[in-house]
């Protein structure tokens, strides 16, 4: 049997626990220091109490060592991970290789997505130099992911959900090229550069484009896609978000753990969730409704296609329809927009002015109206969109998940005796029993009764009487013995260690490779994607060319685009800073480059 992981970001001890409830298998968090999500850092009590409540179920706790380590870091690294491991840290998620060298860190390492993972090389040197699990590129079609997992023996991780970066992990130095190296994303302190407005210019200085995120990706959603991504090799499924709030987590980790549920319940015996433990209660998920910047499935299935969101760098949420009408009213104006529907007062709204977005909140809402204060630029023709939904955050709030360990119960009885023996889906068994009981006179009564008060939950456990064994009687006992015997087979299950599902290995000691060190990225280049603007815009000389005539398709271009011709320099500019643009249609790629 598989075991198939659903891994989920946690900002906080708080949020790690959330999602846990919601289903999540695995969670990664930072520690104090060294993690790429520098204003996510968490104390190493704080990991303690995390791993304690996620070791109830088998789940299992990552912890983030993956920036560019300095050497005069490396003891405080060593040091911290040592913490961490005692805290009880299941794996450490590396991006500087050396660590495997330490011989006294026993947990497993997982090559970060920084380590630039897309070739069965790169996977090669990662796995040489003891690396249990690989965290592959998000721009990776689906037979380069199957090939790497059939050359390398190591778990193949692959994000599924989440903001993308435009470029290839791990090889970004944009943030510091603008603010500074202070701001660098390989130490965790990235501005996001690509979500910012820019300009685009041809060689002689003709604007294209003016004021638009050129650089900015739709989210992941590959939702619909976990079972091809099993059938490659996938036994990991990771959701990006480790500075998004506890609503994104819990949304996002409930609908992809009731899509792996389905997918594994349909195997028919053949995967199995990798921790332990069924969800019970909650909300009804929906990815449109926690923060997004429109979707995309990116390269999985080697197309290009379009992936930017050049108009809404940031959530958006859903779409509701173009406004109708925008009229004043006592104290501000009332919107209608035709195709909406459900909206609740106190609701967000969001629209796109000039490149920027524009959000408000409508104070009454009506059917399709809104009324509410005005609004710089709302007018008719405008789309608008729902990005904080009321009622779907009141829903979160008001139905949390919770999660138990199934515990089935074989009962033994006598007139004068029973005996109850617990298994816990993960393996663990114990044992309880009274003697010199009173017999029942009503066996009828006293086996309903016996089955319903030992039938139900203690701590985070679920039990359930699978077996009565009444041929010699039944002892006469009330609810509150009953209750006893069950709180008493809660603790002793507790004080065993829960049989989780093993990982795979890795140990320290290993030799590592000089290249594995290297980021890979190449002179004078801040950044190199397979996203290219060309394409985005319509103007790609190799895909989106007139095949019968060998000439691009003009006609269908912005007015501002035709004319653009192959050979023709385009550059970025953002705040009179210029950056030339370099497109590699050998390698279909795309680079932005150092500039002034």
């Amino acid at each position: 049997m598989k075991h198939l992981e659903l891994l989920a970001p946690a900002r906080n001890a708080d949020i790690g626990i959330a999602a846990i409830d919601c289903g999540a298998d695995a969670v990664y968090i930072a520690g104090p220091d060294f993690g790429a999500r520098k204003d996510a850092g968490n104390s190493i009590e704080e990991i303690a109490r995390l791993c304690a409540y996620a070791h109830k179920f088998g789940c299992r706790i990552f912890v983030t060592f993956n920036i560019l380590l300095r050497e005069g870091e490396m003891d405080e690294v060593h040091r911290q991970m040592l913490a961490a491991q005692e805290a009880g840290a299941d794996a450490f998620i590396i991006r500087d290789p050396r660590i495997a060298q330490w011989e006294d860190i026993r947990v497993p390492l997982h090559a970060s997505t920084q380590c630039s993972i897309r070739t069965v090389g790169r996977a090669r040197l990662f796995a040489q130099a003891g690396c249990s699990r690989l965290v592959l590129e998000r721009e990776l079609p689906l037979s380069t992911v199957r090939e790497i997992a059939a050359a390398v023996d190591c778990e193949i991780e692959c994000f599924i959900h989440g903001a993308l970066c435009v470029c290839y992990s791990g090889q970004c130095t944009m943030s510091e090229a603008i603010s500074g190296i202070e701001r660098s994303a390989d130490r965790g302190a990235c501005i996001q550069a690509c979500r910012g407005l820019y300009d685009l210019v041809d060689g002689e200085g003709r604007m294209l484009v003016r004021n638009k995120a050129l650089l900015s990706l739709r989210d992941l959603n590959l939702s619909e896609r976990l079972a091809d991504l099993v059938a490659a090799g996938v036994t990991s499924f990771k959701i990006e978000g480790r500075l998004k709030n506890a609503s994104f987590v819990r949304n996002t980790v409930r609908e992809y753990s009731l899509r792996l549920d389905g997918f594994v319940e349909r195997s028919g015996g053949e995967y199995a969730r990798a921790s332990f433990g069924k969800v019970e209660g909650g909300f009804e998920p929906d990815l449109s409704k926690t923060f997004n910047r429109g979707f995309t499935e990116l390269y999985i299935d080697g197309r290009r296609g379009k992936w930017a969101s050049l108009d809404a760098p940031k959530s958006m949420g859903e779409r509701l329809g173009a406004v109708s009408r925008v009229r004043p009213v006592a104290g501000g104006i009332e919107i209608t927009v035709p195709g909406a529907s459900n909206l609740r007062n106190g609701d967000g709204f969001a629209f796109v002015l000039e490149g920027e977005i524009v959000g408000f909140r409508g104070d009454v809402c009506e059917g399709n109206r809104i009324i509410c204060k005005p609004v710089r630029g709302l007018k008719a023709g405008v789309e608008l969109w729902r990005n904080i939904s009321v009622d779907f955050e009141k829903s979160l709030e008001a139905n949390p998940c919770r999660r138990f360990v199934g515990v089935g119960l074989a009962v033994a009885a006598t007139g004068s005796s029973i005996s109850v023996s617990a298994t816990a889906e993960d393996g663990r068994i114990a044992t309880v029993s009274l003697e010199g009981c009173d017999a029942a006179r009503d066996l009828e009564r006293a086996a309903t009764l016996i089955s319903g008060q030992l039938s139900k939950h203690a701590e985070h456990y679920s039990f359930g009487v699978t077996a009565l064994d009444s041929s010699d009687g039944l002892p006469h006992l009330s609810a509150a013995a009953l209750n006893g015997l069950r709180r008493e087979l809660a603790s002793q299950l507790d004080a065993q260690a829960v049989h989780a599902i093993p990982m795979a290995t890795s140990a320290g000691g290993h030799t590592v490779a000089p290249e594995a060190l290297s980021t890979g990225r190449r002179p004078g280049e801040l950044m190199r994607s397979k996203y290219c603007i060309r394409y985005e815009l319509g103007i790609c000389p190799v895909h989106q060319q007139d095949s019968r005539q060998g000439l691009s398709r003009d006609a269908e271009r912005p007015a501002a685009l035709r004319g653009v011709r192959p050979s023709d320099s385009l550059c970025l500019v953002n705040n009179g800073r210029r950056f030339p643009l370099l497109f590699d249609c050998k390698a279909c790629e795309m680079a932005v480059l150092e500039g002034a």
